[in-house]
C-alpha cells in the first residue's frame, strides 16, 4: 500500500486526560474502518486528521502536505471532505442552499459550476428530489445524507467520515455502502463507526483503538481471526452473558463452556476480545 496519509507519534491531551497516546498509522487508497468504544480516541484522531484540532505532539503528512503549516493546511483542506459526528445545519435553508453555502466556503466561485456541483452531490446521496425542501423538514436520515453531500463537494482525494451511517435505514445504508465502495476505488476514505457490519462489508483495512492507543491494525479477516477458538455454541444457556441464535442455540465468547461446539468467529468477536470482553454477547 502506498501511503497517502501518515501520522507519527500523534498525541493529544485534554487537561490531565490523554486522548491520543503516540499513535502512528498510515492510510492509502481504499476504505479503512476505525473501530473503538466511546472514549477510545476515535473522534479526536478524526478531528486532527480533518485539521479542525491540532495535536499536542507528533506529525501528519497528507499528500506530502504538512497541516501544521498554515498555507499547506489550506491546500490540504481543498483536497479534503469531512463529515463530523454532529454536523451543523441551518434549518431555514433549503437542501440546495445549504450545500451551495458550503460550496462557496470550499472556493467553488463560478456560479454555474457551483450549481452543477451541488446538483451532482445531492444526486450522489439520493436527495435530488429534496433540493428545494427546507432542512428543518428533512428526516434525520436525510439530514445525515445531506451532510455527506457536503463532504463530497469538490471531489476530494481524502474523505473522513465520523459515524456516517447514524440515522440511516437499511436501504439508505446499502446505498451508502455502494457509494463509499466506489469512492474508495480511487481515494483515501477513513470511516469511524461503531457498526462492525460496516467494517465487514466495506473496509479493506480496520484499525481498533482503545484508551487512546491502537490495539489492532490489519484486515477484517485478521480481526475476526483474533477470536479463533473463542466462540462457542451450546444447546442450553451457559453461564455469563450469551445470545440465543435463530436456530435455538446459545452463542458465547471466551472460555469454553461445558458441552460447547466451536462457532465461526466474526469481526465483532475479534473486536470484543481486543477490548477485553469475555463471555459477552457476540
Amino acid at each position: 500500500m502506498e501511503a497517502t496519509l501518515t501520522v507519527h507519534d500523534l498525541t493529544r491531551r485534554f487537561g490531565r486526560r490523554t486522548a491520543l497516546d503516540r499513535v502512528s498509522l498510515a492510510f492509502g487508497t481504499g476504505v479503512t474502518g476505525l473501530l473503538g468504544p466511546n472514549g477510545a480516541g476515535k473522534t479526536t484522531l478524526i478531528r486532527i486528521l480533518a485539521t479542525t484540532l491540532p495535536p499536542d505532539e507528533g506529525t501528519i503528512r497528507a499528500f506530502g502536505l504538512d497541516p501544521a503549516d498554515r498555507e499547506q493546511r489550506t491546500a490540504l483542506r481543498r483536497r479534503l471532505g469531512y463529515l463530523p459526528q454532529s454536523p451543523g445545519a441551518y434549518p431555514h435553508f433549503t437542501a440546495f442552499e445549504l450545500v451551495e453555502y458550503v460550496a462557496i466556503l470550499k472556493e467553488i466561485h463560478d456560479r454555474r459550476a457551483r450549481h452543477d456541483e451541488v446538483r451532482r452531490v445531492l444526486a450522489e446521496v439520493d436527495l435530488a428530489d429534496r433540493a428545494t425542501t427546507k432542512v428543518r423538514k428533512l428526516s434525520g436520515g436525510m439530514r445525515q445524507r445531506l451532510a455527506l453531500a457536503q463532504a463530497l463537494l469538490g471531489d476530494p482525494d481524502l474523505i473522513i467520515l465520523d459515524e456516517p451511517t447514524v440515522g440511516l435505514d437499511p436501504e439508505q445504508r446499502m446505498r451508502f455502502r455502494a457509494l463509499l465502495s466506489k469512492l474508495g476505488a480511487s481515494r483515501t476514505v477513513l470511516l469511524s463507526t461503531h457498526q462492525t457490519e460496516d467494517v465487514t462489508t466495506l473496509c479493506e483495512r480496520v484499525v481498533v483503538m482503545k484508551t487512546g492507543s491502537v490495539v489492532f491494525e490489519g484486515t477484517p479477516g485478521g480481526l475476526a481471526a483474533k477470536a479463533s477458538g473463542r466462540v462457542w455454541l451450546t444447546t442450553t444457556p451457559p453461564g455469563g452473558t450469551f445470545w440465543r441464535t435463530p436456530d435455538g442455540r446459545y452463542r458465547t465468547l471466551g472460555d469454553r463452556p461445558p458441552a460447547a461446539a466451536p462457532g465461526e468467529p466474526g469481526v465483532e468477536d475479534g473486536y470484543l476480545l481486543l477490548l477485553g470482553a469475555e463471555r459477552v454477547t457476540a
